[in-house]
């Protein structure tokens, strides 16, 4: 597909403060108590040093176009997908400290996969809280070729079969509406048209509905870990995604306490959509 080696060690930066403000609003998006001071929710991150792209600069995806001077490669492959993250958590992140995210391009590998070309980009992120390291997160995106024609919607429609909950300690279910994931689009100032837009969604990507944000997961599941453990309790947290989840269908968040505490993300029928552990 090209040499990308010019992109390696490319770095940006970006910087906030992390307001009450910004706490209520992710409370209240997750139906939480809301609270104005002290440590901040594990997760927030992801609503801190959003983007600030301007629209017309944005590509048909929604995402900010990939070019020459771009933090990102112009790899030819349209399709974008959050495919996991492993993250060290040092200290929290405290309502009202100024916020600094520096972010590294670590590696860039090109494979091909049953779907066809695959182009997985790595990036390294320090997050820093009054100038002290508050977490880093090591990031893998995928970029990938569009779906042929005739390929039937992801996922697949809902079985008959059902979750099965032997051997976990923790099971919930929720169904992710269209508001909460225009929500949290809205936390994390992302839009990624996958989300939102049932046309492009069908017609262009091929999910049969709008599709739940992978970080949304990973919020909940850090929540449920929170509810386990206590809040802030993690040291280490890694999220891989396995498939798809739509808007409008029940999912199941499941947590057993072993050596490492194993959480998953499940679909109604059992399939797995992510899986995750955590210290």
């Amino acid at each position: 597909m090209g040499n990308w080696d010019a992109w390696i060690g490319r770095e940006e930066r970006a910087s906030d403060v992390a307001t009450a403000a910004h706490a209520r609003r992710w409370c209240a998006t997750f139906d939480r108590i809301p609270t104005d001071d002290g440590p901040l929710p594990q997760g927030i991150h992801w609503c801190l040093c959003t983007p600030e792209t301007p629209s017309t600069k944005l590509g048909r995806d929604g995402h900010p176009l990939r070019e020459e001077g771009s933090l990102l490669p112009p790899v030819p492959l349209p399709r974008r997908m959050w495919a996991g993250s492993a993250i060290e958590f040092t200290r929290p992140i405290v309502a009202g400290q100024p916020v600094e995210r520096t972010t590294r391009v670590a590696a860039i590998e090109e494979k091909s996969g049953r779907s066809g070309s695959l182009a997985f980009v790595t990036l390294e992120h320090t997050f820093t809280a009054s100038g002290e390291v508050a977490l880093r997160e090591t990031q893998t995106l995928v970029f990938r070729e569009e779906p042929p024609a005739d390929a039937p919607p992801v996922p697949p429609t809902l079985s008959d079969a059902q979750f099965d909950p032997t051997g976990w300690d923790q099971v919930e279910r929720l169904t992710p509406d269209l508001p909460l994931l225009f929500r949290y689009s809205a936390l994390t100032f992302n839009t990624h048209r996958i989300h939102y837009d049932a046309d492009y969604v069908r017609n262009v990507e091929g999910y049969r509905g709008a599709v739940v944000h992978g970080p949304l997961m990973a919020s909940l599941l850090l929540q449920l870990a929170a509810r386990e453990v206590g809040e802030n309790a993690l040291r280490r947290f890694a999220f891989r995604a396995l498939g798809p989840a739509v808007a409008g269908e029940e999912i199941v968040l499941a947590l057993a306490r072993r050596d490492k505490l194993e959480l998953g993300v499940f679909a109604a029928d059992g399939r797995e959509v992510m899986r995750a552990e955590a210290e």
